[in-house]
């Protein structure tokens, strides 16, 4: 059985949403649970994610409801949570079978301890991120941001999202700086001997590349994004393979055997 794994959909309510969630939508339908049992997602799955107690984002609609039939299939989901994404909770887990990791997640596949996490707040000199990461998570933080209106929560995330992509254009050299940070974080876990393979996301930017390791050498891989780039990866007895949805060819990206779809 193979493993699915991604990263950055970040999916998005409003028109210029529409194209990757039915895009993603009809990703996720064609996806046959006989011949993957997995799926890893490296965070920012939803561009804002918050659970309500009684109520859902219903602009998600299909896109939960895919989730939930490939779960009633047989196919479990692990969602590492993202910048985006951190307050999933009860509701994924509940209704679709999520297994959510807050921090990280870590697993066999093949003979390879593989290690998965989506990597914001690595850049250590990212003092004001790293702050907003610790209160934002904090559970009196949920508590609070519970109080608004399910639409208004809603429009305050998407105008903090939007700045945010903004700031980090690709012209930006904050942007090569969070890629150097990321590598560095992989490059540090490969030698401390924690994983066999380290798995990000967060920098949009699809990489894989070899680091030494206490058994010799150990590969650090970047999903990429599936928002821009529509990569995603392949695991089975014989390795990762990246490929591309609904793309015909690319050139922009360093990464493991490529196949196209």
């Amino acid at each position: 059985m193979k493993t699915l794994i991604f990263a950055d959909v970040h999916l998005e309510v409003g028109p210029p949403g529409e194209k990757t969630l039915r895009d993603f939508t009809d990703f996720l339908r064609q996806i046959d649970p006989a011949e993957f049992d997995r799926t890893i997602i490296l965070g920012d799955l939803f561009d804002f994610w918050f659970e309500y107690r009684h109520v859902i984002f219903s602009a998600y609609f299909d896109v939960l409801r895919a989730f939930a039939d490939l779960h009633e299939r047989g196919m479990s989901c692990h969602l590492v949570c993202g910048n985006h994404d951190f307050w999933a909770g009860r509701f994924l887990e509940q209704h679709l079978g999520f297994t959510i990791h807050r921090d990280r997640y870590v697993c066999v596949l093949g003979d390879k301890r593989v290690l998965f996490v989506h990597g914001d707040g690595t850049n250590p000199s990212d003092y004001g991120y790293r702050a907003f990461k610790y209160v934002a998570r904090a559970p009196w933080a949920a508590r609070l941001f519970r109080i608004l209106h399910p639409d208004w929560a809603m429009s305050l995330a998407q105008r903090v999202s939007h700045s945010s992509r903004r700031l980090l254009s690709p012209d930006d050299p904050r942007e090569s700086r969070e890629v150097e940070a990321m590598r560095k974080f992989a490059k540090g876990l490969l030698a401390d001997g924690e994983a066999d393979v380290v798995f990000c996301g967060h920098t949009h930017h699809p990489v894989e590349e070899e680091f030494p390791t206490p058994n010799g050498s150990g590969t650090y891989i970047n999903t990429g994004d599936w928002m821009h780039h529509r990569t995603y990866l392949e695991w089975d007895e014989e390795g990762f393979h990246r490929k591309y949805y609904g793309v015909e060819e690319r050139h922009d990206a360093a990464g493991p055997s490529e196949n196209r779809q």
